[in-house]
């Protein structure tokens, strides 16, 4: 869905909206607000939309609480009545924050099972504004340790696909300048697309393409909107120098626990919606079928050594009854 982004004339200018999606997760929510709060995290005059995505418990009631509570007032507590999922909940903070605080210079799209270290968000908003070619702009994520998370990376190929499953050192090597999360320097690196977790963009880019596309519910659309933009021109970007603390999968619970929980359909559904829109049936299924012989081979190589998998549960059957080539059998 399209929206709306221009403001009134005499709306007062505003540089950064950040607008947060909760699904049950109040306290992460909280927690990240909270550290949104710290002076010099984010610029001066910073407004944050806390969008309640249709919980269905008392996560709207508890938001509003805290931010009341605390004294933020640059923080506002949109609740939702259906969850419409991560690109629907953006969207209507986005629109939301247009509506009411005026057309802002940058929109972060912020997890909230994220803590946004001091400075973390300025420094992201200092790249952009020295980088005006910059569309969109991803911050390092971490663990609380200061350990890297893979957070910027390559879009879908037919080679990736098989290299990310394979898992095999020599197939890596050989496949290096396709591998899907490539090593990144310490210093801000151009980039296909960065993590939705925490991702910066240009509303300038909102105006040249809309917003995120809600025919997805959960993944493949930050990598759906990364690709329009470089398709209309735009530069990508991991900045390293931002850091961000994201507790990972804790907002799905696809990855919360040590083992991986058993993956959604809506990510087979997300994936398969990619790669139709963007590349066609043809390439849909050869990476299907690229994405089938990694993981075969993974599984072989884990075999051969004695070792069990520590993946998701049934992942191999539910990518099979989702994929193109075996849908619906």
């Amino acid at each position: 869905m399209d929206v709306e982004l221009n403001r009134q004339d005499n709306a007062p200018s505003l540089k950064l909206v950040v607008v947060i999606v909760n699904y049950r997760t109040a306290d992460l929510a909280i927690d990240c607000l909270a550290s949104l709060s710290v002076p010099g995290t984010v610029p001066d005059g910073t407004r944050i939309v806390a969008v309640e995505g249709g919980s269905g418990d008392r996560s709207a009631d508890l938001i509003a609480a805290a931010i009341k509570k605390n004294g933020w007032t640059n923080a506002v507590c949109l609740p939702l009545e259906v969850n419409g999922g991560f690109a629907y909940g953006n969207n209507r903070g986005i629109e939301y924050a247009m509506a009411n605080f005026g057309r802002p210079d940058y929109v972060l799209l912020l997890n909230p099972d994220t803590i946004a270290r001091p400075g973390s968000v300025t420094r992201l908003v200092e790249f952009m504004d020295r980088k005006p070619d910059a569309g969109i702009a991803g911050s390092r994520l971490e663990h609380p340790d200061g350990k890297g998370q893979a957070c910027a990376f390559r879009f879908p190929s037919i080679a990736n696909e098989f290299e990310s499953e394979a898992k095999l050192g020599p197939v890596t090597r050989l496949l290096g300048r396709w591998r899907i999360a490539p090593d990144m320097p310490r210093e801000p690196s151009r980039i296909d697309w960065v993590s939705g977790a925490s991702l910066m963009v240009r509303t300038d880019v909102l105006d040249q393409i809309g917003t995120l596309d809600e025919g997805y519910f959960l993944y493949y659309e930050e990598v759906d909107f990364c690709i329009r933009a470089a398709r209309a021109g735009w530069s990508c970007w991991h900045v390293p120098q931002s850091r961000i603390i994201h507790l990972v999968g804790q907002s799905t619970g696809v990855t919360r626990h040590v083992k991986p929980s058993r993956r959604p359909a809506y990510w087979f559904e997300s994936r398969r919606r990619y790669h139709l829109k963007h590349h066609g049936a043809v390439f849909s299924v050869l990476s299907d079928l690229a994405w089938l012989c990694g993981h075969i081979a993974w599984r072989i190589r884990l075999l051969a050594e004695g070792k069990s998998s520590s993946g998701p549960p049934h992942l191999l059957q539910d990518f099979i009854r989702h994929s193109g080539p075996f849908r619906g059998i």
